[in-house]
C-alpha cells in the first residue's frame, strides 16, 4: 500500500482535529479526499507528508513509517499544500532548479525534469518570469511543478486547482490523471465535478472522522438505497394529490417538487416509463418529461456533512 493509515488521531490542545481514522490508498489510485473547511483534510495530510506529528496511530507512506522514517516518507512524497509557499523573488526556472536541488537532482538530469515539468503544466509562457509575476492560477502550476519534479511515487495535493479558470482546470486535472497512471494520488478539493471527472474512489470526512469510503458508484448506492431506483416526472399542471402515482406498480415512495415535477422511488429494476404514460393518459395529464436521477455527489457530500 502506498498510503497507510491506522487509527489516526491529531489533538491541538483540548481540539481533537482528527479522530482515530484509518484509510488505505493503493499504488495507482486516485483518490479524492472530500470534507468541509476544518474537517481534518489538511491535517491528515500535512502528517502523511511528514510536515506535523501525530498524536497517536500510524501512517506509513511507500512503506516508511513518518514517526521512524521521516526523510524516506519525503522523499517518497510530491506535496503540493493548501497554501502554496513559493520565493516571489525567484524566476519560474530558477525556483523549480533549486527545488530540485533538494532532492537530490543536478546537472543535465534536473534540467531535463525542470523542462519536461514545465511543458507537463503548461508553464511554457510564463517560464522566464519571476513567481510574484504570475497570477494565482499559473503559481499553483508552478507549486505542481515541484511536486512532480523528483518523480515520487506517491502525490499529495491539498487543493491543486485552487484558482484556476476553466481551461486551465481541464489541463490540470488531465495532469493528474496522467500522474495517476502510475502513482498514488491522494487530493482534497471541493469541486465536486474535478472528483467525479478524475477520481477511482472518494473519502469524505467530517469533524474528523471518515464517514464515506468507496467508488461513486457504491456512494450513491449507499446514499439512495439499496434495491431502489429513483426518477422525477414533470406534469404540465400540478396534479391534483400526488397520490394517483402510487398506484403505478413498483412505486415505493412520490415526493413532490414544486412547478409540476414529482420524484418517484421505486423498486430497482423496475421500468416506470410505459406505467407512467399510461396513467398520464387514462387521467387526461399532460407528462412533460420522465428521467432517471442519479444521486449526485454533491448532495452525496451534503448528506453526510450537514
Amino acid at each position: 500500500m502506498s498510503i497507510r493509515v491506522q487509527n489516526l488521531t491529531k489533538e491541538y490542545n483540548s481540539q481533537r482535529a482528527v479522530n482515530q481514522i484509518s484509510l488505505t490508498v493503493q499504488p495507482g489510485e486516485i483518490v479524492g479526499f472530500l470534507g468541509p473547511n476544518g474537517a481534518g483534510k489538511s491535517t491528515t495530510m500535512k502528517i502523511a507528508t511528514g510536515y506535523l506529528p501525530p498524536t497517536d496511530g500510524t501512517v506509513e507512506v511507500n512503506g516508511f513509517d513518518v514517526r521512524t522514517n521521516p526523510m524516506d516518507v519525503r522523499r517518497s512524497v510530491g506535496y503540493l499544500p493548501e497554501h502554496n509557499p513559493l520565493y516571489l523573488d525567484l524566476y519560474v526556472k530558477e525556483y523549480l532548479r533549486f527545488a530540485g536541488s533538494l532532492h537530490g537532482l543536478h546537472g543535465a538530469n534536473l534540467t531535463r525534469r525542470i523542462s519536461d515539468m514545465i511543458d507537463l503544466v503548461g508553464l511554457g509562457r510564463e517560464q522566464h518570469k519571476k513567481i510574484g509575476q504570475l497570477s494565482k492560477g499559473y503559481r499553483q502550476r508552478v507549486g505542481l511543478a515541484q511536486a512532480l519534479l523528483h518523480n515520487p511515487p506517491v502525490l499529495i495535493l491539498d487543493e491543486p486547482t485552487t484558482g484556476l479558470d476553466p481551461n486551465q482546470l481541464a489541463e490540470i486535472r488531465q495532469v493528474i490523471r496522467e500522474a495517476g497512471r502510475d502513482k498514488t494520488v491522494l487530493f482534497s478539493t471541493h469541486i465536486m465535478q474535478e472528483v467525479e471527472a478524475v477520481c477511482d474512489r472518494v473519502v469524505i470526512i467530517n469533524r474528523g472522522q471518515i464517514v464515506a469510503d468507496g467508488s461513486l458508484n457504491q456512494l450513491r448506492s449507499a446514499s439512495a438505497g439499496e434495491g431502489v431506483i429513483v426518477v422525477v416526472a414533470e406534469f404540465e399542471d400540478e396534479l391534483a394529490s400526488s397520490d394517483v402515482l402510487t398506484t403505478v406498480t413498483g412505486v415505493q415512495r412520490v415526493e413532490p417538487l414544486g412547478q409540476g415535477q414529482y420524484r418517484i422511488t421505486a423498486v430497482a429494476n423496475t421500468d416506470l416509463r410505459a406505467s407512467i404514460f399510461r396513467l398520464a393518459a387514462d387521467q387526461n395529464l399532460t407528462l412533460v418529461g420522465l428521467r432517471q436521477q442519479e444521486n449526485s455527489l454533491e448532495g452525496i457530500f451534503k448528506e453526510l456533512t450537514k
